[in-house]
């Protein structure tokens, strides 16, 4: 009986082990140009964390990309996992 409890926590705390390791901080790193007019900014870039597996954080990340024209400015947001 003893034998089988041990097992079970054993079991338990592998799975546990294997389930949170998956699980890590990514950092999503977005590159944003402006272009239309002369004057704009420079280019920019921001950071932030995705916590999540590999494949997860990159596809929240890259969601994030996008291109948006207003008023004759066009603005490129492109982001990756870093």
């Amino acid at each position: 009986m003893k034998l089988r409890l041990s097992l079970m926590v054993v079991a338990t705390f592998a799975i546990l082990l294997s389930m949170s390791s998956c699980v890590k901080n990514y950092t999503c790193h977005c590159d944003i140009v402006y272009t239309g007019y002369p004057g704009l900014p420079d280019s920019s870039s921001q950071e932030y964390q995705v916590k999540d597996s590999k494949s997860g954080a990159k596809s929240k990340c890259e969601k994030e990309s996008a291109s948006y024209t207003n008023n004759g400015i066009k603005t490129v947001e492109t982001c990756y996992i870093y």
